[in-house]
């Protein structure tokens, strides 16, 4: 889906700043508490670890509890997403909640019945094994589907439509596009393609390579 985490290539937002050397990972004890609680309540929603539903919830944020609340603030909004859509928590539950403890005597909605997808990964992490060869190898001229999609997935708005080179050809992985909406791992093979920045942003970009790791799904012979 074309969200607000796909901010690739758009402009508007000023010059890239590295971040210091030393930077720490967490800046105050509320963001180590809020990657934990991020991480926890994608678990306890999915009923298993699955970052594609996670990355999708982030996606699906809007724009204030994306950019207003830092980066860990977006991980700490987008579990609390998941908890919703799997009925762990109520509607409103967790603002209610905050403003009891903050000394305002409002009712709390009552815990719903858990409504958990029902999910279980075939194996850890998201690497898989194929029977089938893979259809492209290092070298081919690909290019990529032009389409946007209404739900996941990590074809980026900037790369759609666009031929490239297959560089190597990488183990076959769970497809984010149906294993985010738990509509099964459906491995794919895996490339990474080169792509020449004109040909991502225009002849007036300067000159670079830009590689980016394409599930096979994405891709079609380029003609």
């Amino acid at each position: 889906m074309d969200g607000l985490a796909d901010l690739g290539g758009t402009r508007g937002w000023g010059a890239v700043h590295p971040p210091p050397a030393g930077e720490p990972v967490f800046a105050g004890p509320w963001q180590r508490r809020a990657f934990a609680l991020a991480i926890l309540s994608s678990r306890v929603a999915s009923g298993g670890v699955n970052t594609d539903a996670f990355r999708h919830a982030l996606e699906r944020l809007d724009h204030a509890a994306y950019f207003d609340d830092g980066y860990y603030g977006r991980w700490l909004n987008a579990g609390e997403l998941m908890l919703g859509d799997s009925a762990i928590l109520a509607p409103g539950a967790v603002d209610a909640r905050a403003r009891n403890m903050r000394g305002e005597h409002v009712p709390e909605p009552p815990v719903p019945e858990p409504a958990r997808p029902d999910y279980a990964p075939t194996a850890p992490g998201s690497l898989r094994t194929l029977d089938s060869p893979a259809a492209f190898a290092a070298g081919d001229r690909v290019r990529t589907r032009a389409a946007s999609v209404p739900g996941h997935t990590r074809l980026p708005r900037y790369a759609r439509g666009r031929t490239g080179v297959v560089q190597a050809v990488r183990p076959p992985s769970v497809l984010p596009d149906t294993n985010a909406h738990f509509r099964g791992e459906n491995p794919q093979h895996v490339y990474s393609v080169r792509f020449d920045s004109r040909e991502l942003w225009g002849a007036g970009t300067d000159a670079f390579a830009v590689t980016v790791e394409m599930y096979e799904s994405y891709l079609e012979v380029a003609v």
